[in-house]
């Protein structure tokens, strides 16, 4: 099971932050911008909910939904979201289901060791469940701002 452009993206079970359980199909009827990355609480991944916490009322004047989506705990998730304030729910995906689907996972290199880890990236799903819009490989500095424009397009 795997997400394509322009196809609805499987209805899959998320554990979100604030104890909640919903599925991918309880957003329709408005955007959703799913973003990716590799840990909580780590610089680039701080900036990046900064980004997208600093840019939520413009998101939401388009009609568009924010989640976050990590493979860290439900408590390490919850910690990020409060201490950082985002207005948006996170997704502990432990069972790495919602990673594998959009297949963000990918054999990272740091300091010569070789793991598995989250590729930074984003996907734009439109009101009808189908994926619009993929950025993988995501630089921090002015994404936020083009997932916007695709969001508001």
């Amino acid at each position: 099971m795997s997400t394509r452009l322009g196809e609805p993206v499987p209805d899959l079970d998320l554990a979100l932050t604030g104890g909640q359980t919903r599925k991918l199909s309880d957003y329709r009827g408005q955007a959703l911008v799913l973003y990716f990355y590799p840990k909580a609480s780590t610089p680039g991944c701080t900036q990046e909910g900064q980004d997208f916490r600093d840019a939520a009322d413009a998101f939401a004047d388009a009609d568009t939904v924010i989640l976050g989506a990590s493979r860290d705990g439900i408590k390490a998730q919850e910690n990020f979201k409060s201490k950082q304030g985002f207005p948006f729910d996170l997704v502990a995906d432990t069972d790495e289901a919602l990673c594998r689907t959009f297949d963000v996972i990918k054999l990272k290199k740091l300091y010569g060791r070789e793991s598995l880890g989250i590729e930074r990236s984003t996907f734009l799903i439109d009101a009808a469940g189908v994926l619009r819009r993929e950025w993988r490989g995501v630089k921090v500095k002015g994404h936020v701002d083009e997932v916007l424009a695709a969001a508001r397009a």
